[in-house]
């Protein structure tokens, strides 16, 4: 179920919007930089390509209980809300990285879904220390 930021949205399954502005950004970056510095352009332009991929496969979805993270219908990891510590997005005038901890280890996830529903679902949810900078 895709679904919009509403005031409720912590008894609901929401999962978020794909955002092509990080992956795009890159390949746009890269094709200059090809002509002033061809392996770095061309680099960026496949990290770029990878992004956009991954836009176009991963979802996010936040569960009553845990935030999945799924390739089409196949769930590929689960992160129940009760095992995190913190989380943090980065950069507000453009959300560019995820940040959350949980009890055993870190994430960093690049912004590639709707950034503004990530914020609400996150404050309701996982009202813990989390705040955007």
């Amino acid at each position: 179920m895709t679904s919009t930021a509403s005031p409720n949205l912590s008894g609901q399954t929401v999962e978020l919007s794909p955002s092509y502005t990080l992956p795009i950004a890159l390949i746009l970056v890269a094709i200059p930089l090809v002509l002033v510095q061809v392996w770095g352009g061309l680099a960026i332009a496949l990290f770029g390509l990878f992004l956009l991929f991954q836009t176009l496969t991963i979802r996010l979805r936040f569960t009553a209980t845990a935030l999945d993270v799924c390739r089409g219908e196949t769930l590929l990891r689960r992160f129940p809300y009760q095992d995190w510590q913190n989380w943090r997005i980065f950069w507000s005038p453009v959300p560019i990285l995820f940040y959350f901890k949980e009890v055993k280890s870190i994430h960093f996830l690049p912004i590639l879904f709707d950034p503004k529903t990530l914020q609400q679902c996150l404050e309701t949810r996982i009202p813990l220390s989390g705040q955007s900078s």
